[in-house]
């Protein structure tokens, strides 16, 4: 009886094995981490690396040069630092994100002078398939608001359509948000046109993975709003923000399912949230009927995205098969068993 006890067993790891083989293991929740590159002591954008896993984008606010650095979630350390070749000598660096191509952009948009600055820059390069340090030649954009001169810290490129938008600083007025033109050029001026109102100060802000969420946060809290046809459409609720010395970053993780949020200063800390309800992103929420990130463009995300979470309440997963024939299994020894000691 013992044998066929193992051998019930035996069949259970297998089905076990073949279950883990068939659904991939859940990724670990983010933990937070400090930056310990003693260069790096005004972290003001954040990016999840799309190459990377584990890794994020960051700069210093000004006065640091054409620098960008790769830092491991794991341990804090420096793993790249790119230097930005042909854009000049920045200004005020402060906010950082991935494209739909994959490129990096870099926001230089900041303006010390409360908007009396006629242009400010965007850089892009694509994202290097091999972390050490390196030189790269980068791209350099001009971009102009058709309102005026803006004071700005969040910029963020749709992770679906590639449309670059910047939210201006609430200084003087309300922020608002800006759309560039579809595709930004070197041919001459980009001009960002206002799209709408923010009522925030905003440090940074970041689109989700799947383009469906929009996420703006200031020094002391956040916001995460419904992103359709090319705008933010509901205002899903505040988000919290961990208290930090000068709350300048956010980014959300590969999966979408936490927001990254990072801070100023020597050995800052980059802290998780992770989010629940609503405000997670559509192809998060199993939502079949949803199409996220459809934007102004015409531009939506890959239908695969969400199709096979769209109804697994109700579909039986190798794991749980596994078990229930375990358990099937191991209910049949034992009434062997029993029978046996009659």
């Amino acid at each position: 009886m013992r044998s066929l006890l193992c051998a019930a067993g035996a069949a259970g790891i297998l089905l076990v094995a073949s279950a883990a083989t068939a659904v991939a293991a859940p990724a670990a929740d983010p933990e937070p981490f400090t930056i310990k590159d003693q260069r790096i002591t005004e972290s003001s954008g954040l990016a999840a690396s799309r190459a990377h896993p584990g890794v994020y984008w960051t700069h210093n606010d000004s006065d640091d040069g054409p620098y960008v650095y790769a830092v491991d979630s794991r341990t804090g350390r420096t793993v790249a630092t790119v230097t930005m070749r042909g854009v000049g000598d920045p200004r005020d660096v402060e906010a950082i994100s991935i494209g739909a191509d994959g490129d990096v952009y870099v926001g230089d948009i900041g303006d010390n002078l409360d908007g009396s600055w006629d242009h400010v820059w965007i850089y892009r390069f694509p994202e290097p398939k091999q972390l050490r340090d390196q030189t790269v030649t980068a791209t350099q954009y001009d971009v102009k608001y058709a309102d005026g001169p803006r004071n700005a810290e969040a910029m963020m490129v749709h992770p679906k359509t590639g449309r670059v938008y910047v939210v201006s600083k609430k200084e003087d007025g309300g922020a608002a948000l800006y759309a560039g033109p579809e595709r930004l050029s070197t041919a001459g001026p980009n001009v960002f046109r206002r799209v709408t109102g923010i009522d925030m100060w905003v440090t940074d802000g970041a689109f989700s993975p799947d383009g469906s969420r929009l996420m703006l946060r200031s020094y002391f809290g956040g916001r995460m709003f419904r992103w359709q046809d090319g705008r933010p459409k509901d205002d899903i609720g505040s988000v919290g923000v961990p208290i930090q010395g000068q709350g300048e970053s956010v980014t959300f993780t590969p999966d979408g399912r936490t927001l990254m949020f990072g801070s100023e200063g020597a050995n800052s800390r980059v802290e998780p949230v992770g989010l629940n309800g609503r405000q997670l992103p559509d192809s998060t929420s199993g939502d079949a009927s949803a199409t996220p990130g459809v934007d102004s463009t015409g531009g939506s995300s890959d239908s695969s995205d969400s199709s096979d979470s769209s109804d697994s309440s109700e579909k039986s997963s190798p794991a749980v098969t596994g078990i229930i024939v375990i358990g099937v299994a191991i209910a049949a020894v034992l009434a062997i068993r029993r029978r046996g000691r009659r």
